[in-house]
């Protein structure tokens, strides 16, 4: 039987902040990631001011710097004629006044990288967790398989799911979401950019004629996240790529030199979107955080930065318990309670967005000479915009690096 202190399930953001920070702790840790690299599209790609803070505080904040990324310090909306900037982070307080672009990989070989510099951290990669351990009713550790295939079991002091909005291990554990309702999915699609069309860090989004989109400068390429009704995907992909390709260059003003890059339905990638929250993050020997815990609607761009957070909090209320072989349910539960807050907070304003924003949008029935009273006042009262690129790039509670994990 293999064993370690801590088993963290998942290498995303949150499990490799948590690997790294209770490893810099003395704790033994080990981190199962079911694939055999980082490498994935349409990830959570934005870091925030918080999570650069963060950064700087781990001694990380050069390392980052030399990463390929893209500042980002607005967020606009077009609304027919009507331009709106929703957010604003040029005058935040702190240091970092923007939003990073940064591809998740890049982000996670950079954790990952500093995390194996610790003697109490292994990293496994092709470890798919398939279920749970259990003794006496209590989760004591994982079963997986192997990069060959090969069963295995690794007992651990605490399991802790990272491991995302389909949480295996939270399905394993027996806890259930309450879940809420949404209105889209997402089609998430990258198209050439164009160049000196003064988009450069800035994020647009579009609303017109039964469409709501979302493009990102990412330098090369704009990354675009396409609404649709919730459930409609397999019906609107029988029109033909011809069909899209028509309807988002309409959107955003882009001719064909731009939308033939999207040569077929294959380039075009479905997120599904859920939204939910546990009422327990935790039993004996478990504990979730992140999407795991509280699965974000992508409005905002939020979900990595809130999972960092959660690890934060996670490594600097568990580490001295797990050194001293006592995590106790009492323990989880300060995890819980320091954390819930933000995760509600946020997902209220999401649900706000969707209602007063995203269905009216995706319904045709949005009018840009009548919009909702609070994006009305953005427009009127330019101090409210930095008002939300600090909730929004900053946070609600925001973790500062523990003493044991700061160089």
């Amino acid at each position: 039987m293999e064993r370690t202190t801590c088993c963290v399930v998942g290498g995303g953001p949150a499990g490799m902040m948590l690997g790294l920070l209770l490893a810099r702790a003395g704790v033994e840790v080990t981190v199962l990631e079911k694939h055999k690299d980082f490498l994935r599209d349409f990830r959570g790609d934005t870091v925030h001011p918080s999570t650069l803070r963060l950064l700087d505080e781990l001694g990380l904040g050069e390392r980052f710097a030399r990463l390929p990324a893209r500042r980002l310090d607005q967020v606009r909306m077009h609304v027919g004629d009507t331009v709106l900037t929703l957010s604003d982070l040029r005058r935040i307080p702190g240091p970092h006044k923007y939003i990073a672009m940064v591809p998740q990989w890049d982000f996670l070989d950079l954790l990952a990288s500093a995390a194996g510099e610790e003697p109490a951290f292994t990293l496994r990669m092709r470890t798919a967790v398939t279920g749970l351990r259990f003794e006496d009713g209590r989760v004591a550790g994982v079963r997986y398989t192997d990069e060959d295939g090969g069963p295995g079991e690794l007992a651990a002091d605490l399991t802790v799911a990272c491991d995302g909005r389909d949480s295996l291990v939270r399905e394993a554990a027996g806890l259930r979401q309450d879940l809420f309702d949404v209105p889209m999915d997402v089609w998430n699609v990258r198209v050439p950019a164009q160049k000196d069309d003064g988009k450069d860090g800035r994020v647009f989004m579009r609303a017109e004629g039964r469409q709501f989109a979302v493009t990102m400068d990412r330098g090369a390429y704009y990354q675009t996240s396409y609404l649709i009704k919730k459930g409609t995907d397999a019906e609107l992909r029988a029109n033909g790529i011809e069909w899209f390709r028509e309807r988002i260059g309409g959107l955003f003003g882009w001719g064909p030199e731009v939308t033939d890059a999207i040569r077929s339905w294959d380039d075009v990638k479905l997120l599904e979107v859920t939204m939910g929250r546990l009422s327990r993050w935790y039993r004996p020997g478990l504990l979730c955080i992140g999407d795991a815990a509280h699965t974000m609607s992508p409005t905002g761009g939020v979900g990595v930065n809130l999972a960092v957070q959660d690890a934060v909090a996670a490594a600097r209320i568990l580490a001295g318990p797990l050194r001293r072989g006592t995590v106790r349910d009492e323990d989880l539960a300060r995890v819980q309670k320091r954390r819930l807050m933000p995760a509600a907070l946020v997902q209220k304003a999401q649900r706000g967005e969707h209602e007063a924003l995203l269905r009216p949008a995706l319904d045709g029935v949005l009018d840009h000479g009548r919009l909702p009273l609070p994006f009305r006042l953005l427009g009127r009262v330019p101090l409210l915009t930095t008002l939300t690129g600090y909730l929004g790039g900053v946070g609600v509670r925001p973790e500062r690096a523990p003493a044991f994990a700061r160089p």
